[in-house]
């Protein structure tokens, strides 16, 4: 598949599903923004990715600061003219009890699942309503069903999903595609960097990372859905079996939730 000529802006772009999808895009000949704080990182993999002939542009993004995220934006329109595609990606996850929690943890959080996604799409709108291009927003499964030990994850997800869908709705008849793509559990160094009770870098991931999903087939399967302007994309069986029995049986997807995830290593509850 190729999406020559697209202009792909990814936030979240130095690790994970976001470095994924810098290299799915580029090896599709699509010109991409890559976007991260970690600028020396996004640098090192550009490097890589010209060398291959590719398109790349970096631009340090702390998706936190409006006026970063304002900056990214212009930066994209400065150096490519448009914007095709927005993949708001960038996002951190927690793993605590919300009685033993600090609430900056889920300020945190909401800063950057939340208002990250909304700083860049508010900025980037104009330009996507101008290409009837795609806005992204890259989810979770807790954004359907709250995840035990994960408030402010399964809040600033709920919020993105919200969000994302108004924007849709009012855009409606204006062409643009809005996208709301729910990983599962999904093998990347998000739950290594996963904020405890008190705020600091869990550091060790308490599931088994072998038995997930890869970055780089989710970062596939999203750049598919988008291909196919789809609304929604929920990956994995487990996901997609989650998602259907809790419009139907939610109380008893509480239960099995609640066994799932009390089955993790050093659960905070039992």
């Amino acid at each position: 598949m190729t999406s020559e000529d697209k202009v792909v802006v990814v936030t979240g772009a130095s690790s994970g599903i976001g470095l994924a999808l810098v290299h799915e895009y580029t090896g599709r000949g699509a010109k991409v923004v890559a976007a991260a704080r970690s600028v020396d990182k996004l640098q090192h993999i550009a490097q890589g990715i010209i060398a291959n002939g590719g398109d790349i542009l970096v631009v340090e993004t702390d998706v936190t600061r409006e006026e970063d995220c304002k900056n990214l934006i212009e930066k994209a329109i400065g150096k490519y003219g448009k914007i095709d595609i927005l993949i708001n990606n960038a996002g951190i996850s927690m793993r605590a009890l919300f009685e033993d929690l600090d609430l900056e943890v889920i300020k945190k959080l909401m800063d950057v699942n939340f208002w990250g996604t909304v700083y860049c799409s508010k900025y980037a709108l104009k330009h996507l309503l101008q290409t009837k291009g795609s806005l992204v927003g890259v989810s979770s499964i807790a954004g359907y069903k709250g995840l035990p030990g994960r408030t402010g994850y399964s809040a600033s997800k709920f919020a993105m999903h919200g969000l994302l869908e108004v924007i849709r709705i009012e855009n409606m008849k204006k062409g643009l595609h809005v996208l709301i793509a729910c990983p599962g559990f999904t093998a990347t160094n998000i739950r290594n960097t996963a904020l405890s009770a008190s705020g600091a870098q869990q550091g060790e991931s308490p599931r088994d990372e072998d038995k997930m999903m890869s970055a780089e087939k989710v970062a596939f399967k999203i750049a598919s859905a988008i291909e196919k302007r789809k609304h929604r994309l929920v990956l994995t069986g487990q996901g997609k079996l989650t998602v259907l029995l809790n419009k139907f049986f939610p109380q008893f997807i509480d239960k099995m939730v609640f066994n799932h995830m009390a089955k993790e290593p050093n659960s905070p509850f039992k």
